[in-house]
């Protein structure tokens, strides 16, 4: 194997085990509230959980800023520097905790006033989100160190972290539900327990291995006006992007409900396979993040074109092998998912849409990295909007005689968009098309 493989895997691999436990959070609060004898805490924790999903996905910048932003100056061997994007990161970070904070009673107002739910759930969902928006700073704070670890070439931090996190979680919410009797309360205390923990170790871990940067932070240039401008570019940039790629994944969600629970069953089990696929692919776009920022910041373009050359060959070896786990098992795995006879033989006639997923995709997701690390961050969000904008001109043009087929076609078509608009929008940088 190759050094630069070897490289992408030391990154990628301890990334896509810490994506695979983010859903474990929510797993272990839901199985713990479904042995309370109510429904309605498992509604209440869908809700919540749906609603800090939402939040935190949104505020999502301040990882990928960050790490892109931290290779680089990692790469010029740049340790001020470094020190100081993890300071205005964490910064941001707190700022925006605490603008969360003082809006949570407005926000929870209308976050609810569009969804049905029963009174009970309602009351219930609230009470879990003000508990565990207070747990707000600890998350965006780790968000902020996980990036810079990223962007250090160092994964296994954040992987460290997760499972951290997980292990207090379930430890603690058990403890407080089951022997504390504090039902709701307790999985929201249980969740905030664990982001603290999480945040605390990320702490103790940075100063272990990095407390030698302490000495280069100097609050009089942190806040440097070029530095500060550079840094909300590129988090702008991001955001805007993310904002169109939450509004792209609930309109899929919500139309699929229009077509009755069969088609919103069908279309939420298939994009169990999408989610799976983007679990590993997400772990070599960190490694594109971590490894093109440091090609750049070194100003080594032969480097640069062999990592990108690299993330492909991984890419297009990974998309196969999907599509290959897929055609023979996947039908297989929805019948672990679900027994539902209706369900599954409905999802039939839209499996072939599974199986374009990681051809048309694969890249997208590399070529976010590689934007992320080059800082080329207004290449993807032009690449993004363009590719939103397709999605819903396709369905809308299309819905009336494909009816739930043209959701998936726009689907496919907005994957596809992404990566060709990205790789057109990258020509420019001279460093990776030549």
């Amino acid at each position: 194997m190759s050094p630069t493989s070897k490289q992408i895997l030391h990154i990628a691999i301890p990334s896509i085990i810490s994506n695979i436990t983010i859903p474990l959070l929510g797993l272990v609060d839901v199985a713990i509230v479904g042995h309370l004898g109510s429904a309605s805490y498992i509604g209440a924790i869908a809700l919540g959980g749906m609603l800090f999903n939402m939040i935190y996905w949104i505020f999502g910048f301040l990882r990928m800023g960050t790490s892109g932003l931290t290779a680089q100056s990692y790469g010029g061997h740049n340790m001020k520097e470094v020190t100081h994007v993890l300071m205005r990161s964490l910064s941001i970070g707190m700022l925006l905790a605490c603008l969360l904070l003082i809006l949570q009673y407005p926000i929870r107002i209308i976050a609810f006033h569009f969804i049905s739910a029963s009174a009970e759930v309602q009351h219930l969902s609230a009470t879990y989100f003000h508990i565990c928006i207070w747990g707000v700073p600890a998350t965006l704070g780790l968000y902020s160190l996980s990036g810079w670890f990223i962007g250090m070439q160092n994964a296994k931090y954040p992987m460290y972290i997760a499972i951290t996190q997980n292990i207090v979680n379930i430890i603690a919410s058990t403890f407080l539900v089951f022997v504390c009797n504090m039902k709701i309360e307790g999985i929201a205390i249980g969740t905030l327990i664990a982001q603290y923990a999480g945040l605390f170790m990320a702490f103790l871990l940075w100063l272990h291995h990095y407390g030698y940067l302490r000495k280069y932070i100097h609050f009089k240039n942190l806040f440097e006006h070029t530095a500060m401008k550079r840094f909300f570019q590129v988090n702008r940039d991001i955001f805007f992007r993310t904002i169109c790629l939450v509004t792209v994944t609930v309109f899929f969600t919500s139309t699929g409900a229009s077509y009755g629970d069969v088609l919103l069953a069908v279309n939420t089990l298939l994009m169990q396979l999408f989610t799976l696929f983007s679990y590993i692919m997400d772990g070599f776009a960190y490694a594109g993040e971590a490894l093109t920022g440091k090609c750049v910041g070194a100003a080594d373009r032969k480097e640069l074109h062999n990592t990108v050359r690299h993330l492909f060959r991984w890419g297009i070896a990974l998309a196969l092998l999907f599509t290959f786990l897929y055609a023979t098992g996947g039908k297989e795995f929805l019948g672990l998912l679900t027994n539902d006879s209706t369900v599954l033989s409905v999802s039939a006639g839209y499996f072939y849409w599974v199986l374009a997923i990681p051809l048309v995709g694969f890249s997208a997701f590399l070529l976010d990295g590689i934007c992320i690390g080059l800082t080329a961050t207004g290449a993807m969000l032009k690449a993004m909007i363009i590719a939103s904008v397709s999605f819903f001109l396709i369905y809308w043009s299309m819905y009336s005689t494909l009816n739930n087929h043209a959701l998936w076609l726009s689907f496919i078509s907005y994957l596809l968009s992404r990566s060709i608009i990205q790789a057109f929008l990258l020509r420019k940088y001279k460093d990776i098309t030549t």
